[in-house]
């Protein structure tokens, strides 16, 4: 068997979050959890094939207004989540194909948890790269540090939300 190295182009982030895996696992994995950092509505069903949408903007028409039609992908409780994703709707010609995020949850201590986030599937050129440049961002500046913000100082106010 010929093992070759991992070069699968992808987005790879981390955050410390002070609450405990559980915790954060029920932020990732609920829509009321989701709901207070990643987006103001979600739909989640935790099983392999289940929703797993996330509404950004809910006052867009229907198939624009986020993470629509994404799905989990795979469950394992409570360290491993994965689902699909797609690009935002700027960049029509690949926001019908997928991607995959994969969001590992680690115990670092009884009160802090590392979320290490993998977003990979990526196609080249065009919109591709545009997407992955605006998904780099989005992931390391705002994802993450929300879900951070949710457990430093409570849930995103969707109405007035932070500038991280």
């Amino acid at each position: 068997m010929n093992l070759q190295p991992d070069t699968e182009k992808a987005i790879v982030s981390d955050i410390d979050v002070p609450a405990s895996r559980d915790e954060v696992w029920q932020a990732w994995t609920t829509a009321q959890g989701a709901e207070s950092f990643f987006a103001p509505k979600c739909n989640i069903e935790l099983r392999p094939g289940g929703a797993y949408e996330i509404l950004f903007d809910l006052t867009a028409k229907a198939g624009q207004q986020g993470g629509e039609g994404m799905h989990v992908m795979a469950v394992q409780p409570p360290s491993m989540l994965s689902f699909t994703w797609n690009a935002p709707p700027h960049l029509p010609s690949v926001r019908g194909q997928m991607t995959r995020v994969i969001v590992r949850l680690t115990e670092v201590e009884p009160r802090q948890t590392r979320v290490t986030l993998r977003h990979d599937g990526w196609g080249e050129g065009g919109e591709w790269d545009a997407a992955h440049e605006y998904f780099k961002h989005a992931w390391a500046g705002v994802v993450l540090p929300r879900l951070k913000h949710r457990f430093t100082l409570g849930p995103i106010d969707w109405n007035n939300p932070p500038t991280l």
